[in-house]
């Protein structure tokens, strides 16, 4: 538990959190939508693509053709069954009872990051996939990348009038560095090699709330 301070009526700090290997541990949007599908061998040789070089519309554009039949209720189980750190609800809850505010930004597609909503968190900015069932296909300049995670988080400081030197990024992996050289405070979460000398903080396990205790009371 918590002991959270009475609620501060102006914005403090503002949290950044990537999702794919960062709150989901050792694993990834769509690699628990492709396990729903039966198609984690695909899944796979998209991800090893990806980790050589393929851009994230290409790797949206291929997706959206391997999940042709994807369903609503498959996208649901996907998240239900993601194997998620424990206490992301309770740091959402004490990030906000502090008067501070949270944010994930992800390169995974909308229609899973906007679930998080649920849980507690101020806001979510996924790429812009067309709806599920699909009828259309994958519009390229909406699907997000390393780039537009700074673009966001600015976007975000300016609009709770904070700066980035008032941020916290929590990350694992290459689409997170651009981040973390601009924000002093960074958390890597479970990362891997992108992240060495980086970050300000590492932490290696299954629960956010040790990764959050790093920094809770940092700018106390």
């Amino acid at each position: 538990m918590f002991h959270v301070k009475p609620r501060d009526t102006r914005t403090r700090r503002l949290h950044l959190f990537d999702l794919d290997g960062t709150l989901i541990r050792g694993s990834a949007a769509a690699v628990e939508i492709s396990r729903q599908l039966g198609l984690m061998e695909e899944i796979t040789a998209l991800e090893v693509g990806f980790l050589r070089g393929m851009t994230p519309d290409e790797f949206a554009v291929q997706a959206r053709e391997l999940w042709s039949a994807l369903t609503p209720e498959q996208v649901a189980a996907a998240f239900e069954d993601a194997p998620w750190l424990a206490g992301i609800r309770e740091v959402w809850a004490d990030i906000r009872a502090r008067g501070e505010r949270c944010a994930v930004i992800s390169l995974s597609p909308d229609f899973f990051v906007e679930r998080l909503l649920d849980w507690g968190v101020d806001t979510t900015h996924g790429s812009l996939w067309p709806a599920v069932p699909f009828t259309e296909p994958v519009h390229r300049p909406g699907i997000l990348d390393a780039h537009a995670k700074v673009r966001i988080a600015r976007e975000l400081c300016a609009g709770y009038g904070l700066g980035l030197d008032d941020c916290v990024a929590y990350g694992d992996s290459m689409s997170d560095a651009e981040l973390f050289v601009i924000v002093p405070e960074t958390v890597a979460v479970n990362a891997d090699h992108h992240l060495a000398g980086l970050s300000r903080h590492s932490y290696c396990g299954g629960d956010l709330r040790e990764a959050y205790g790093l920094v809770r009371n940092s700018a106390a």
